[in-house]
């Protein structure tokens, strides 16, 4: 099973790890996009007033801009220690030890609009761009990754069970075959039912937290519902797609 999450526009800064090295990442086929979207974030950091423009960032968030133009020659750090925010703050990846661990390591992936896809210990720089970004001059990211992704994570998906965690934005820039999709709804005290926003992340840590480390090997929806309610969550299940429902 593969728990794929979506990135954070947050990310630590530093690492201990060498510069990126493109040929060290997981999944080589998306080695050549990888390399290209680089070098257009390296160049467009120049410009800070483009940058601004194409990453949607205001003044005060220039210091995204310098992490894009030393893309090259930061330091890295593993994936999944890289992102931050609500749904990794849940998930709380660095408290596991030993076997959860390990499961956990080889379980997480990240969907990322630089990367594609990420193992947990690909190691990678803190960047800045988002899937619905817009390099000068490009078309759309999602039309950029989409013939070169989908491949990657068709294969992926028939040799495993994908569970889907990544937003919409993220969602588009490739489609899984098969998976298992997630969405969270906040039920009120007379039965209605919202989306839930900001704390969908937490609920979707708590998630993927639980399906990291499970001792169990999942295989379906079904198994993936089953884990989520020996976590305390309440799930519902039509077909591929699973929905957590929680108190408003």
């Amino acid at each position: 099973m593969i728990v794929l999450l979506p990135p954070s526009e947050t990310k630590r800064t530093g690492g201990d790890g060498r510069p990126l090295e493109l040929d060290g990442l997981g999944c080589p086929e998306l080695t050549e996009l990888r390399a290209a979207l680089i070098g257009e974030l390296v160049e467009l950091a120049a410009d800070r007033d483009a940058s601004r423009l194409a990453l949607a960032l205001s003044a005060g968030q220039d210091g995204e801009i310098e992490r894009n133009a030393q893309l090259r020659t930061s330091a890295t750090a593993p994936a999944i220690q890289r992102y931050t925010g609500v749904l990794y703050e849940a998930l709380d990846v660095e408290s596991l030890r030993g076997a959860a661990a390990a499961r956990a390591t080889a379980r997480l992936a990240v969907g990322s609009a630089l990367f594609g896809l990420l193992r947990a210990t690909d190691q990678v720089p803190a960047y800045r761009l988002s899937a619905g970004s817009k390099l000068p001059g490009q078309p759309g990211l999602a039309r950029r990754w989409r013939p070169v992704l989908e491949p990657v994570l068709a294969k992926i998906a028939a040799a495993e069970l994908v569970v889907d965690l990544r937003s919409g934005s993220y969602a588009s820039l490739a489609k899984i075959p098969g998976a298992v999709r997630v969405d969270v709804l906040a039920e009120h005290a007379d039965g209605r039912r919202v989306n839930v926003s900001h704390f969908n992340k937490a609920h979707k840590g708590r998630l993927a937290r639980a399906l990291a480390t499970t001792r169990s090997e999942p295989d379906d929806a079904a198994a993936v519902a089953t884990v989520a309610r020996r976590a305390g969550m309440r799930v519902e299940r039509d077909g591929q797609k699973l929905t957590l429902v929680v108190s408003a």
